[in-house]
């Protein structure tokens, strides 16, 4: 991929990480500044109790013949690498979220997907930030600001 693709796909994955659900772990009345700080303590017990056990994986190599013919029909065999790509992964991350899971229920946190909200609602609240998470209800949405704070919205 040239690198001068990466900005437009890092605007790109902005853009639409605006437009999905807005994950976080909730409990009504709580400040937004305690629950953060809940998060980063479970999340540093997590780690210490299920510590990164990075795996490295590559596909196999296979050679695989691709015969190429001319118009006057003289053929030649040539031999493409196909394979050996390299993934790594947490073998521990599944683990470690669900003490992280844990941890915040022992908190009184719950883990809610609230849904973005549709632009009309967006365009009729005015800006702001949620600071304390409010009561959710059915219809309770979110709006991502451009800053890395958000605002639940529950239209009336």
């Amino acid at each position: 991929m040239p690198r001068s693709a990466l900005p437009a796909l890092g605007f790109a994955a902005v853009v639409l990480a605006a437009c999905g659900p807005l994950g976080l772990y909730y409990k009504a009345g709580a400040p937004v500044a305690e629950m953060n700080r809940a998060m980063t303590d479970c999340e540093v017990e997590a780690l210490g109790k299920v510590p990164v056990d990075r795996r490295i994986e590559r596909d196999p190599i296979r050679i695989v013949p691709r015969k190429v013919c001319d118009s006057a029909g003289n053929c030649r065999v040539f031999y493409d690498r196909v394979g050996g790509e390299v993934r790594t992964w947490d073998a521990n991350a599944g683990l470690r979220s669900r003490v992280l899971n844990q941890c915040m229920a022992d908190k009184g946190y719950s883990y809610v997907d609230l849904p973005a909200c549709p632009q009309g609602v967006r365009n009729a609240a005015p800006a702001g930030v949620t600071t304390v998470l409010p009561r959710l209800s059915p219809n309770s949405c979110a709006i991502r600001n451009n800053d890395g704070t958000f605002q639940i919205v529950t239209p009336g």
